[in-house]
């Protein structure tokens, strides 16, 4: 997607006193659910994000200091919207502790890379790697009854990527769904479709109903329906490298319940959606929709899942920023948010080793 505008106004923050605000979020009243668990032997923490245009937007250190805070609370972070320039990453690395790595795949669609940053003393990658892909063969069997068209293939492909804690071998496939034109009801004409309204935590409002053309609606239903049928490929597959698969990311689900039409595609193979422990809405700002998601099989992997959870950095900081929270002051937070950090928020699992 094309970068954000920049902020027109100027606003200095404390990035110490900001990464206090992070850390001390679930202290708030009716907050105690945004807490991380700490690390602990025989537990693994695993993280989505999607940082809106890493590497395109021209963000500041401190930017990069808060993002990596967040990114650091987690084993392993699967992250979307890395652009070809790595510069990003790269910045978000330098304040990340030294036992960090990542490791990224070449760009796809709008020049976007996926990236999976992990704690090297606790997770071990492992000999699998690659994308997720459709042969030509294949590409008409990618299809579901009331969709029109045909599927094309994937605008980014999914990347894939094996790691090891403890006895535990799992498989991450990274998606970022097409999106389409249109926006979610309700925004203004100038503001993004992913995310730009209010936060959950700041009285955000608005459906998450989305004006887009039928086509992309169709096209991102048959993506996920393709990642639906890899996955369910490998997890039945005896010549599996392993069978423990987690397909998560930006699915740009509007909404995680049955009729949904994202939803009813990523679930038609089996995969389960598992139910979230946060009462912070959406994964989006605006905290409308359910865009970035986890899903996994019933079994070994759905049975070690302890927690879900969805932590919306924006109820944290900036708090000068959001004001008397006036109409006025809610464009401000938005649009300083969006373009420093990200309009998407981190959604997060622990689960048993």
């Amino acid at each position: 997607m094309p970068p954000f505008r920049k902020p027109a106004f100027a606003y200095d923050y404390d990035v110490d006193r900001e990464i206090e605000a992070l850390r001390t979020y679930p202290e708030r009243p009716g907050r105690r659910d945004r807490a991380i668990p700490p690390e602990a032997p025989g537990r693994l923490l695993v993280a989505t994000w999607n940082i809106a245009n890493l590497g395109l937007q021209r963000r500041d250190d401190a930017d990069y200091r808060l993002l990596a805070e967040v990114l650091g609370w987690f084993d392993v972070v699967a992250i979307q919207e890395v652009n070809d320039d790595l510069s990003g990453l790269r910045a978000i690395q330098r304040h990340l502790p030294a036992p960090y790595r990542v490791q990224f795949n070449d760009a796809g669609g709008n020049r976007e890379r996926f990236a999976f940053l992990y704690d090297s003393e606790k997770v071990v990658p492992r000999e699998e790697v690659g994308e997720v892909t459709v042969t030509p063969r294949d590409l008409g069997r990618v299809r579901l009854p009331h969709v029109a068209g045909r599927f094309a293939g994937f605008d980014r492909n999914p990347m894939i990527a094996s790691f090891q804690v403890d006895e535990t071998m799992l498989l991450l496939a990274s998606v970022h769904l097409y999106f389409g034109a249109g926006r979610p009801a309700g925004l203004p004409d100038d503001e993004a479709a992913d995310g730009a309204g209010a936060t959950a935590a700041n009285d955000g409002g608005g459906t998450g109903a989305e004006r887009a053309p039928a086509a992309g609606i169709d096209r991102r239903v048959l993506e996920a329906y393709a990642v639906a049928r890899w996955a369910a490929a490998q997890h039945r597959s005896r010549h599996a490298y392993t069978r423990n698969v987690i397909a998560l990311g930006d699915f740009n689900l509007p909404l995680r319940a049955p009729g949904d039409r994202v939803y009813d595609a990523l679930v038609r193979e089996g995969l389960h959606v598992p139910a979230h422990s946060t009462q912070a809405g959406g994964s989006n700002l605006a905290g409308n929709a359910h865009y970035d998601q986890m899903a996994v099989f019933p079994g070994a992997v759905e049975e070690a899942i302890e927690q879900v959870g969805i932590f919306d950095f924006d109820g944290a900081v900036f708090r000068d920023l959001w004001g008397a929270g006036t109409a006025a002051d809610r464009r401000r937070f938005q649009s300083f948010v969006r373009y420093h950090l990200s309009d998407h928020r981190p959604l997060w699992m622990r689960m048993r080793t």
